[in-house]
């Protein structure tokens, strides 16, 4: 038997920062996201020798010991698939070890803004659901994941990437005072979800596995800048997380109504007020990446993510749409497409054993 499973990344449209529950515990956070055509990607193959075989192909670490009923958190060598195995075997199997091998994958680049990391613990986490039939709902694993990264493996970010990989689609999601989430499915025409694949694209200007590592880094220090700031009520922050919480109401509002012009005018303003919650959101790199890619075709360009780097969103008129491909080429990095994807996490059984020969070790 072989599980696999996948769960999309996404792309912050706005509100991004208010899902930190320092901000959102006191004062209450929105986000508007989208999932989109990549993924994160998990293959679970049960073995019977007592035995724990794990290979991340994000960032080449390799595991192989004895199926014990916690492995130990290693510093950051696959500390979260570490870190989803010991809670399930806790949670759900009484403590008793599980021989497995498992591999991952993802679309993105660790640390790249789409989310990738709670991405790739839901994926894991939806592996061992269809495996061991815990029956988790879209709410109780993005709460489940969320849970594991924050209080169990102390790492710090927000809770809006745990939901979006989890349900998938355009989502409106409205974190609670009290520490409740509340996930707003939105529905769009196709016509309206044509306009935006249309007029949207994103830009990647780190490429390599050491790049990479940078910007996850940088990530952190961010967001770590960010909770310090909200917890001493520093009022600048305070300010623009205010500003960034109703820019996520108006954008929703914006594509209900289909007005693109005041969604651009929105993302411009979004990026301005992302950049007052730290001073190290942006660079001068990437303000000349920005500035470039303003100057040839693009009406609006925000980081997808906590900032300092990653996978910028850029917003166009479609007609100048292969003409900024064209100019982006000139760059560094890589531009891709944007295509929407529907559905959160997946997972799926292949029963035949002749589908894949699995080498042991």
């Amino acid at each position: 038997m072989i599980i696999r499973s996948k769960a999309p990344l996404r792309i912050g449209l706005a509100g991004g920062g208010t899902d930190l529950a320092q901000y959102s515990d006191k004062f209450g956070g929105a986000v508007l996201n989208a999932t989109i055509e990549m993924y994160a990607y998990c293959t679970i193959i049960p073995r019977s020798d007592g035995k724990i075989k794990i290979r991340s192909y994000d960032n080449g670490n390799d595991l192989f010991t004895d199926a014990v009923s916690v492995l130990p958190i290693d510093g950051d060598n696959l500390i979260l698939h570490r870190g989803v195995y010991n809670r399930v075997v806790k949670q759900f199997n009484g403590g008793k070890p599980l021989s497995f091998e498992m591999s991952t994958s993802n679309d993105a680049p660790v640390g790249s803004g789409l989310g990738t990391s709670s991405t790739m613990v839901v994926a894991i986490l939806e592996a061992f659901n269809r495996w061991l039939g815990l029956n988790l709902d879209p709410y109780g694993m993005a709460a489940l994941a969320y849970d594991i990264e924050r209080n169990d493996l102390k790492l710090a970010g927000g809770k809006q990437d745990q939901y979006a990989a989890a349900f998938g689609g355009f989502n409106f999601i409205e974190f609670k005072k009290n520490g409740s989430v509340v996930v707003n499915s939105l529905r769009f025409d196709k016509g309206r979800i044509n306009e935006l694949e249309s007029s949207l694209l994103l830009y990647y200007g780190g490429c390599s596995r050491s790049s990479a590592k940078v910007q996850l880094e940088l990530t952190k220090n961010i967001i770590n800048n960010q909770i310090e700031s909200a917890k001493q009520s520093e009022s600048r922050t305070l300010n623009a997380m205010t500003d960034l919480k109703q820019s996520a109401y108006d954008m929703k509002d914006y594509l209900f109504t289909g007005d693109m012009q005041a969604f651009a005018e929105s993302m411009r303003l979004g990026w301005e007020q992302k950049k007052r919650t730290s001073d190290i959101v942006s660079n001068k790199q990437l303000e000349e990446t920005i500035s470039f890619v303003l100057s040839h075709g693009a009406e609006a360009v925000k980081v997808s993510g906590a900032g300092g780097g990653g996978f910028l969103l850029v917003y166009c008129n479609p007609v100048n749409r292969q003409t900024l491909i064209d100019e982006t080429a000139k760059l560094p990095g890589k531009t891709y497409p944007v295509s929407f994807s529907k559905n959160g996490a997946q997972s799926w059984i292949i029963n035949d054993k002749t589908a894949l020969k699995t080498e042991r070790v």
